[in-house]
């Protein structure tokens, strides 16, 4: 009875990964690594050139901003994961300033603000990432690629660096938005203040 009662959860769990397999939708790449395609220099004001070099996208230094603004296909709004490799060549302040749609809604994942190590999502009920239960402080050394991932799911938002997770909080009751600096990274950017930085494997994946 031992023998046959193995081999019949072994099935089961087989059966029950293929269908997870089978489940997951394949990231779709939103960067070609060769130009600008669906994508533009977002128009800050006193913004660094944007430039493709060894296929990455390269953030000059910018007064304060510099990034760029997906211009593509329309993008889910929720129940996905943005995911993207990034490094900063120079600077002391965020080079990750993703924006991102949040249903009707937007909402900004910093990393390396404020001096180069506050952490957080921008904003709730007109709290920034400074200022709101998701700020934390981490370390970010020059010239070294970190994988981030950010999740959007029904109430949940979620950011993981380094397939670490660093946010996890709700977004049910409260009121969710971008700050007026980052409003031209809508409905999806990525952007540096004064740092300059690179970024590769853009990808979404719906959940």
């Amino acid at each position: 009875m031992n023998f046959f009662y193995k081999i019949i959860l072994l099935s089961l769990a087989i059966t029950c990964s293929s269908c997870q397999q089978k489940n997951d939708k394949p990231a779709i790449s939103l960067f070609n690594g060769q130009n600008l395609t669906n994508w533009k220099s977002t128009n800050f004001g006193g913004e660094g050139e944007v430039s493709i070099e060894d296929g990455q996208i390269h953030l000059g230094y910018g007064y304060p901003c510099t990034g760029i603004t997906w211009t593509g296909q329309k993008l889910p709004t929720d129940f996905y994961a943005i995911e993207f490799d990034a490094k900063k060549l120079e600077g002391n302040d965020f080079f990750v300033g993703l924006t991102f749609p949040v249903r009707d809604d937007f909402c900004s994942l910093i990393l390396g603000g404020w001096g180069g190590t506050t952490c957080g999502l921008s904003s709730f009920d007109y709290s920034d990432a400074a200022n709101n239960e998701t700020s934390m402080l981490m370390d970010f050394e020059p010239h070294k690629w970190y994988g981030i991932r950010m999740e959007v799911a029904g109430d949940t938002l979620r950011a993981f660096v380094n397939q670490q997770k660093i946010i996890e909080t709700t977004i049910q009751g409260r009121k969710v938005h971008v700050r007026s600096e980052v409003e031209p990274s809508k409905p999806l950017g990525l952007c540096a203040f004064e740092t300059i930085t690179r970024y590769k494997n853009i990808r979404i994946t719906e959940l």
